[in-house]
């Protein structure tokens, strides 16, 4: 029967179990039901190897008014002072494009300027980080927890969360992750989809092209993914080529890429021109408008429509 791999992202999550039973949930509302389907499911969950303890069952960790998960996040960047040559560069450079050592604007709640369309991208609109409209002391939280979250994985930093127990980020994550691809195509005679949110974009992305160890999959979606931003798929092992950079010794199918344009973790949002396919387009960028002023949302992106439509097909569930 066909399976759906999910993998979350970046802040703390609730509970494995109710994390995946959540986003199913969320997929129902865009009009998909998995089980009733026959499709099975699994949750890659590696927020144990930043945070003590999972956030509340009954948090509403991914609202506004809740912090965004981020009342445990580590709001000290003193990780940073002793880094070698070669990530404080990239420490630097994420930093500033990031935007949340600018000067935060007078007002306190920031909204967005009109947009104007992009040249060659019809009504494809630029944002600037400082158009994100959050609170300013939320939005450098945030973007404090998606830097040090991406650090760590691409330098495979060492980080212990609980007393007495320590990870290699990138080393345990790409384990845990190759792992449960393993378990999940033992027997399956169904199309097996993964589905990856924020910073497990990048986590799969990285097993998919550059792990050899790594399982085949059928179809892959990527939902509010970072890839696009040069200070990540720059420091990608072995080095990144755009125009072979698609997984295609991994990836048999299709690979759609969701994103909504005020997402501040998506910063060059649309990714098809980024991981071509001997030098061809063949991601499917597409662009939904998730409500609210957190456009990061897991929970809004699998809400919507157009998303499950495209998972259906990647699943091969008749519409």
């Amino acid at each position: 029967m066909p399976h759906v791999t999910f993998i979350h992202g970046i802040l703390n999550k609730p509970p494995k179990d109710v994390l995946l039973a959540n986003w199913q949930a969320y997929l129902l509302q865009g009009g998909l039901d998995l089980a009733a389907e026959g499709v099975t499911t699994s949750m890659v969950y590696w927020a144990d190897m930043l945070y003590p303890k999972p956030e509340a069952v009954n948090a509403n960790f991914e609202a506004v008014e809740a912090g965004l998960g981020a009342a445990e996040a580590d709001d000290d960047l003193s990780w940073t002072d002793d880094l070698p040559e070669d990530e404080k560069t990239f420490v630097e450079s994420f930093r500033n494009k990031l935007g949340f050592d600018a000067k935060p604007p007078a007002e306190g709640d920031f909204e967005p300027p009109v947009a104007q369309p992009m040249s060659g991208q019809g009504d494809e609109p630029e944002y600037t980080f400082e158009a994100i409209p959050l609170p300013w002391p939320l939005k450098k939280l945030v973007m404090k927890t998606f830097l040090k979250d991406v650090h760590h994985y691409l330098f495979n930093a060492a980080y212990s969360p609980r007393p007495g127990e320590q990870y290699q980020i990138q080393t345990d994550i790409r384990k845990r992750f190759i792992n449960q691809l393993k378990q999940d195509t033992l027997g399956g005679n169904g199309p097996h989809v993964v589905v990856s949110h924020s910073m497990g974009t990048v986590i799969s992305y990285d097993c998919l092209k550059n792990v050899p160890g790594c399982p085949g999959i059928d179809g892959y979606m990527t939902v509010g993914s970072p890839l696009g931003i040069s200070e990540v798929y720059d420091n990608f092992k072995p080095p990144y080529k755009a125009s072979n950079a698609f997984p295609s010794e991994k990836l048999s199918g299709n690979w759609i890429n969701v994103y909504d344009r005020l997402d501040p973790v998506a910063l060059d949002a649309r990714i098809a021109n980024d991981y071509m396919k001997n030098g061809q387009q063949v991601i499917t960028d597409q662009r939904v408008y998730n409500p609210g002023r957190w456009k990061h949302s897991s929970y809004k992106y699998f809400a919507q429509k157009l998303l499950c439509d495209h998972l259906r097909n990647l699943l091969g569930i008749p519409g």
